[in-house]
């Protein structure tokens, strides 16, 4: 596959698709952002950001795309155990780390005796749900997610079904079966926002199922678009690709129409979008920042939720206007920009590289 080349380009590689590196990081800054404002304006008609849940749709597309992109002309070789502990090897260390976070932040909320509620017995219970993908839904008072210590741990649970599908169904599956699956999960998942309303489901144990819908389609649709070979070549830079991927999280939230905004969207324009960015211009200027962005943006998404709830519980007990709320989301959101990188830096690189060593020593026996 053809990707970034001309005399103002950077050289090509076959390793990344930079700008869908740098979308994916705008995409996870976006969901920071909609989580601050969902406590600061739990209206969602009041927030200016209020479709960023769409981002993880985004992901998952994104996700069929590179998986069907790094796996498909070599699963078969690799086998199903060094496929899973490969993706193990990348996904689950910041699982992990967010777990432990969740459960410092929820024993030493300074504004929340939410801990003391549960006692140490349920929460470590929490913890090991965090840590280990497995559903543990049971903070009432907080949403009822799937995973409390860490909501954002839902899409991974998905991101690690949709893989486990993949190696042992997907792969093997021809692109005129796929194209049917794809049409079915296309009507279920329009089904899902119709009778939702919308397509902020998947994370709390009463719509948990809404996840399945919205992984179910999007991933198979990435599969497609690289199968298909779908790359829109074009002039189109960074900055226009991160302009139509972000205007999507701004359109109003409407009740009567978020179900068809969100099923269009998640149907037709995020595949669109990523067969846009797969062909799209990378100029050297912008080359650093969509590494940047490509490298923070796992951190950052599976790092920066605990800290949330503290938000949550500041603004619960202390109500404070909405101009501090500003002050203080502005300066949460690059802390925690920094703080997701500090954790790559020092944690997940060297815990990544030593497993990847490890299990290559291993294979060489």
């Amino acid at each position: 596959m053809n990707t970034l080349q001309t005399d103002q380009m950077l050289p090509k590689t076959k390793q990344h698709f930079k700008i869908l590196d740098g979308l994916r990081g705008i995409a996870a800054i976006s969901v920071v952002i909609f989580h601050f404002m969902e406590f600061a304006v739990p209206d969602y008609k009041d927030n200016f950001i209020a479709h960023s849940y769409l981002a993880v749709d985004f992901f998952f597309c994104l996700s069929g795309f590179v998986i069907a992109y790094a796996y498909d002309s070599k699963v078969e070789s690799m086998g199903v155990v060094r496929f899973i502990q490969s993706r193990l090897i990348r996904l689950h260390p910041l699982v992990i780390i967010g777990a432990l976070l969740g459960l410092i932040t929820f024993i030493f909320d300074p504004f929340s005796n939410l801990y003391q509620g549960y006692g140490l017995g349920k929460t470590l219970l929490m913890f090991l749900s965090a840590a280990l993908l497995i559903p543990y839904p049971l903070v009432h008072e907080r949403y009822f997610n799937l995973f409390h210590l860490n909501p954002p741990t839902w899409s991974l649970f998905w991101e690690y079904v949709a893989n486990i599908f993949y190696v042992f169904v997907l792969y093997k599956v021809k692109n005129q079966l796929l194209w049917v699956l794809m049409i079915i999960a296309a009507l279920l998942l329009g089904y899902e926002a119709f009778h939702v309303g919308n397509l902020a489901v998947g994370w709390g144990g009463d719509n948990f199922f809404g996840g399945g819908a919205r992984i179910f389609y999007s991933f198979l649709a990435g599969m497609i678009v690289y199968r298909s070979n779908w790359i829109i070549k074009s002039g189109i830079g960074f900055l226009l690709m991160g302009i139509l991927l972000f205007v999507v999280f701004l359109i109003p939230f409407n009740d009567k129409m978020n179900w068809i905004t969100d099923a269009v969207t998640v149907i037709f324009y995020f595949p669109f979008l990523i067969a846009l960015g797969a062909g799209a211009t990378l100029t050297v200027g912008y080359d650093k920042i969509c590494k940047f962005f490509g490298d923070i943006s796992y951190p950052l998404y599976m790092v920066h939720y605990p800290f949330l709830w503290i938000f949550l519980s500041y603004v619960e007990t202390k109500k404070p206007p909405m101009n501090e709320m500003v002050v203080v989301m502005i300066i949460s959101l690059f802390l925690l920009i920094g703080l997701a990188y500090l954790i790559m830096i020092f944690l997940d690189q060297p815990i990544r590289k030593y497993f990847t060593n490890r299990l290559k020593k291993l294979s060489h026996k």
